[in-house]
């Protein structure tokens, strides 16, 4: 297929780099600033720009990569002159009807992206929505091109799929900063020591479930060890919070 990529951020980055590997044609990249467009523009071999005026209209499909605020207005901005034209956003919490066009789509892979950090997009899994029975075939061709786990999602429930993802990844990640805090604060602790207690967290999930994986003070209620860990974080009432939320979480859980 003949794309254009409307964004050039974390998200377009990885996802323009898959779709040129799976034999598809980047033939733009439109983005707010020309040198961010420039960027992503040279790693894929095609033309750049900042003007809506000047992306092409005769591409196969525009995919929108860009904030979620800015999402509609920019889709209404690419959409003159190309109102036959097959768009796709890629956001994870926002509605297929955000976008104004009749042919309309979404390509969500769900994964955390870094520009300058490689990802196997064949591993990511890809949720698909379309309004158009036609148009859904064209755009899982699409994600099959890209990845080998593919999902039909309608947008209803992709909300919480995108929420389930701010838990899993963002507040999880979230958790990680905080200990290292702890332990740059507390004796200058490198990091790299969790790293190993991490990974194992990490790999009893391929084959169990988190409730079932869940260990620590809170599984138990050891009010010993709670009451000390919560002592310890008195002059720190955020991360006090934050520890006495999810103990208690982890604890009800198991009720």
């Amino acid at each position: 297929m003949r794309i254009v990529l409307i964004g050039a951020g974390n998200l377009a980055t990885n996802l323009g780099k898959a779709l040129c590997e799976a034999g598809h044609s980047i033939e733009q990249v439109y983005s707010r600033t020309m040198e961010s467009a420039d960027a992503l523009a040279s790693r894929l071999n095609c033309d750049a720009t900042n003007i809506f005026e000047d992306i092409v209209c005769d591409a196969d499909c525009y995919v929108i990569s860009v904030k979620d605020s800015v999402l509609e207005n920019v889709a209404h901005a690419v959409l003159r002159g190309r109102e036959d034209c097959l768009f796709l956003h890629t956001a994870g919490s926002m509605p297929l009807d955000t976008l104004p066009s009749n042919r309309r789509g979404v390509l969500y892979p769900m994964q955390t992206f870094s520009k300058h950090k490689d990802v196997n997009f064949k591993t990511i899994p890809c949720f698909i929505e379309a309004k158009d029975k036609a148009d859904l075939e064209v755009i899982k061709l699409l994600a099959d091109s890209i990845s080998q786990s593919v999902y039909e999602l309608e947008s209803e429930n992709r909300k919480y799929l995108h929420l389930s993802a701010v838990f899993c990844c963002n507040f999880a990640n979230r958790c990680f900063a905080l200990g290292a805090k702890l332990l740059k604060e507390h004796g200058d602790i490198p990091f790299e020591v969790m790293l190993p207690l991490i990974d194992e967290t990490a790999s009893k999930l391929h084959t169990m479930l988190p409730s079932d994986a869940q260990t620590g003070p809170a599984v138990r209620w050891d009010e010993n060890v709670i009451g000390k860990q919560m002592a310890l974080l008195e002059d720190n009432p955020e991360m006090q919070e934050i520890y006495s939320i999810l103990s208690k979480s982890i604890h009800n859980d198991k009720l």
